[in-house]
C-alpha cells in the first residue's frame, strides 16, 4: 500500500468513525488546515464545516461506513479514486468518485471534490 492510498484510507476511516473525537482526529491528520470539501450537497466546506457536515450523514445513516473500492490514480499532485458506503446490514449504496488536490508535500489533503454514483454513457446518437 502507498503513501497515498494510506492516506485515503485514513480519511474514509474518519467519514466511517463513530466517536466525534476520534473522527475529528483523523480528518485533521488527513487535511490541511485550509482545505475544502465539496459535493452535490455542499460547496466549499472548511474542515469544521465538513466535519458538522459528517456528523449530520452518520446521523442519517447510523453506523455505516466510507470504503474506497478502487486503486488510487494520481498524477501532479492530484488523485481521484472510487468508494462507496455500506450500510450495517451489508447494503452498498451507489459508488461514488471523489478527486483530491494535495498538499505541495503530497503529506495531506488540500481539496476534495466529490461525485455520486456513476457516470453515463453518452446516447448514442451524440457520439
Amino acid at each position: 500500500m502507498t503513501d497515498l492510498e494510506r492516506l485515503i484510507d485514513q480519511y474514509c476511516e474518519g467519514w466511517s468513525c463513530p466517536s466525534p473525537e476520534a473522527r475529528e482526529a483523523l480528518i485533521r491528520r488527513s487535511l490541511t488546515e485550509d482545505a475544502t470539501y465539496t459535493d452535490p450537497r455542499v460547496d466549499n466546506l472548511n474542515v469544521p464545516g465538513l466535519l458538522d457536515h459528517i456528523a449530520r450523514i452518520q446521523q442519517s445513516r447510523p453506523g455505516a461506513k466510507v470504503i474506497r473500492t478502487s486503486a488510487v490514480d494520481s498524477h501532479h499532485g492530484l488523485a481521484r479514486f472510487n468508494w462507496h458506503v455500506v450500510l450495517p446490514d451489508g447494503t452498498t449504496l451507489p459508488e461514488g468518485i471523489d478527486v483530491i488536490e494535495l498538499s505541495a508535500d503530497g503529506a495531506r489533503i488540500r481539496s476534495i471534490i466529490g461525485f455520486f454514483g456513476p457516470l453515463r454513457n453518452r446516447p448514442a446518437a451524440d457520439a
